[in-house]
């Protein structure tokens, strides 16, 4: 009987024991905040100096270069005229790959032999009078593609100019003859006439 007893009193008592360490133990609760810290990659795209991530719509001027001609004014067109102008594009605040699209639109429609005929992608450390490959332009449109690079420490894209050159073509397959050229010339007179290039860039973030 005194065993029996015992035994019970014992169960009883490991009973008693593991309520107590239950509830203690539920009673212990931990709380905290965890901050996780991310930084954004950077967009800023600067054309000719002019941030055109800021805004849905930049309005740049490219000052255009033309070609002396012991013939023709300094700084005005004429039929057999050439020249270009020069698009600055700088993506070093750039940490993501990216595409980039150039349409020219010639606003000047009854000029039809004054065009835009091929580019030249110059980089950063061009100096003056080193060869450039020339491209010709088709359909007016320029493109081009930039990766991102995470295989290289500290990678950043460089800067380069793109050279547009346009002319006014004389030759057997121009579309004007001299008296529409001639028109031209009237016109400047009177009018002031100028040669008109719309050129809309736009950026892109490449995904895949």
């Amino acid at each position: 009987m005194f065993k029996k007893a015992t035994v019970l009193l014992g169960l009883a008592s490991l009973s008693i024991c593991l309520c107590l360490m239950s509830n203690t133990y539920s009673r212990y609760v931990a709380d905290t905040t965890g901050n996780i810290e991310a930084l954004f990659a950077k967009w800023q795209i600067l054309v000719s100096n002019t941030d055109v991530t800021t805004s849905s719509s930049t309005d740049i001027n490219f000052e255009p270069v033309i070609e002396e001609n012991i013939h023709t004014a300094a700084n005005v067109i004429a039929p057999l005229s050439k020249g270009y102008f020069d698009i600055e594009i700088d993506p070093r605040n750039v940490e993501v790959s990216f595409k980039y699209s150039i349409d020219f639109e010639i606003e000047n429609e009854n000029i039809p032999d004054l065009m835009i005929t091929k580019y030249s992608i110059i980089p950063a450390s061009y100096i003056e009078g080193d060869p450039i490959e020339i491209i010709n332009l088709d359909e007016n449109v320029i493109t081009n593609s930039f990766i991102f690079d995470n295989n290289i420490e500290l990678f950043e894209f460089e800067p380069f100019t793109i050279r547009v050159y346009f002319e006014w073509y004389e030759g057997e397959d121009e579309l004007m003859d001299d008296e529409a050229d001639s028109l031209i010339g009237n016109l400047a007179v009177t009018e002031n006439n100028t040669f008109n290039i719309n050129a809309n860039i736009s950026f892109e973030q490449i995904f895949e």
